[in-house]
């Protein structure tokens, strides 16, 4: 897998360009090509796809990305220290690889993407979830993404992927399911990274729905979930009264229990008590 495309390992790339990891930028190199490979393939057949890769360091899933097939890579890079090292994969994939050296936080990839764009990613641990929220709360749905594979810390891939009544279930499994498939993948122990993180990652792959799960309102089920889980062992009556002065009546309204507490409801519950919630400020 080192020579598919004629290039050297990864290993011999960072020592050849200087590319110690760097904790303040969140950095943790994956040099297995073989994995690389193997993450890519999550994402499905990329040949007719513009893939946005953020973070892409020394370049090895920007690799793994190309060789899969697909259209044109996108990668936006931060470190300017990586910049000659993707400039050597650019070269071997002519015409398929763009760099931009920027902030992914602040620059708008869709001026530089054509549909269908997948979006695959071995995320920056310090920007992943705000990446992730900033992707699944666009302006308007569907959004100029078809899919997600993204790798995170696994704590926080299992809050995604997160069912009712588990101690992982909270808001961010709200917002991805709301409008999405998610599942995990893989897993990856952290041996594999270049320097070895503390924790485990894991690959989580998110498919688009054209429209959200249940009808509700995005900000209602904003502010819902957000007084409901930050005081989660409180029973609903409890954290929301702020919502609504009847708030006992529209809870029991969405056919929920005022004494349950917020990691028993299921999306649908949710997505019915906001309703009940936009019924109350017409």
């Amino acid at each position: 897998m080192s020579t598919i495309d004629g290039l050297p390992p990864l290993r011999e790339v960072i020592a050849t360009h200087g590319l110690s990891a760097r904790k303040q930028l969140g950095q943790n190199f994956l040099l297995d090509l073989n994995l690389t490979a193997k993450i890519a393939r999550q994402a499905g057949d990329l040949s007719g796809c513009d893939v946005l890769e953020v973070g892409p360091g020394p370049g090895g899933l920007t690799r793994g990305l190309l060789a899969e097939g697909a259209r044109k890579v996108l990668a936006i890079e931060k470190d300017t220290r990586c910049m000659a090292a993707l400039a050597e994969v650019g070269a071997a994939y002519a015409g398929r690889l763009e760099v931009v050296n920027g902030d992914a936080l602040q620059i708008d990839p869709l001026a530089h993407l054509a549909p269908p764009v997948r979006v695959v990613a071995n995320l920056p641990y310090n920007v992943g979830t705000e990446l992730l929220i900033r992707w699944m709360t666009p302006a308007e749905w569907p959004p100029f993404w078809e899919s997600l594979t993204l790798m995170f810390q696994r704590e926080v891939a299992e809050r995604i992927v997160a069912k009712p009544g588990s101690k992982a279930y909270g808001r961010l499994a709200l917002m991805v399911q709301w409008r999405a498939e998610a599942r995990i993948v893989m897993q990856l122990p952290p041996e594999a990274f270049t320097p070895p993180p503390k924790v485990s990652s894991s690959v989580v792959h998110i498919t688009r729905l054209d429209a959200p799960r249940y009808p509700a309102d995005g900000a209602i089920l904003s502010r819902l979930t957000a007084a409901a889980f930050n005081q989660r062992r409180k029973m609903l009556r409890s954290s929301l009264r702020g919502l609504a002065p009847d708030i006992e009546a529209r809870i029991e309204a969405a056919g929920l229990k005022p004494t349950a507490r917020a990691e028993e409801i299921p999306l649908e519950g949710f997505c019915a008590l906001a309703r009940e919630l936009a019924h109350a400020q017409v």
